[in-house]
């Protein structure tokens, strides 16, 4: 009995012990560098993640977002929250620094560096789509004014318990 405890504080005094939330963080690196983070690969439906990005073109607008994941090569759809051109809803994001006239004050612009930090509510149904029996993710693409350059997409796969 000692002897665990005392291998039980040696381990707390490390900073070993893995807390939850941080327990299915995970980074992906896409083109370019960017990087995207999410706080957690695996939760409840309802949930809200804290996803970050940092050293993304900030050239190239993006539609970040919890979305279906598609066969390849094709853009990530259905979107919980579609495409938000509306700037309204906490499911998909429109980032941008150089938006097209319309989108002024619609799109959010890039912190300095590439950077942004959103929330997004996970929800265990996209449209008729069951996240708990088709793959959803948290996915980055290129907003629609790169519509079609697949190069910009980034995934990182949330199961929903």
């Amino acid at each position: 009995m000692k002897k665990n405890l005392a291998v039980l504080l040696v381990i707390a005094s490390t900073g070993l012990f893995i807390s939850p939330a941080h327990a299915g963080a995970k980074t992906i690196t896409g083109v370019n560098g960017a990087m995207l983070t999410v706080s957690a690969t695996t939760v409840k439906t309802g949930a809200t993640l804290s996803v970050t990005g940092n050293h993304f073109d900030e050239t190239v607008g993006i539609y970040l977002g919890f979305c279906v994941v598609p066969k390849k090569g094709q853009s990530p759809t259905p979107c919980g929250g579609g495409i938000n051109k509306a700037g309204i809803g906490d499911a998909s994001f429109w980032i941008s620094s150089n938006p097209p006239p319309y989108g002024v004050g619609l799109a959010e612009e890039f912190l300095p560096g590439g950077r942004f930090t959103k929330k997004i509510k996970i929800s265990r149904m996209i449209g008729k789509f069951d996240c708990r029996k088709v793959k959803c993710a948290i996915t980055v693409r290129a907003d629609h004014l790169l519509s079609n350059d697949r190069s910009f997409d980034m995934f990182i796969p949330i199961t929903i318990k």
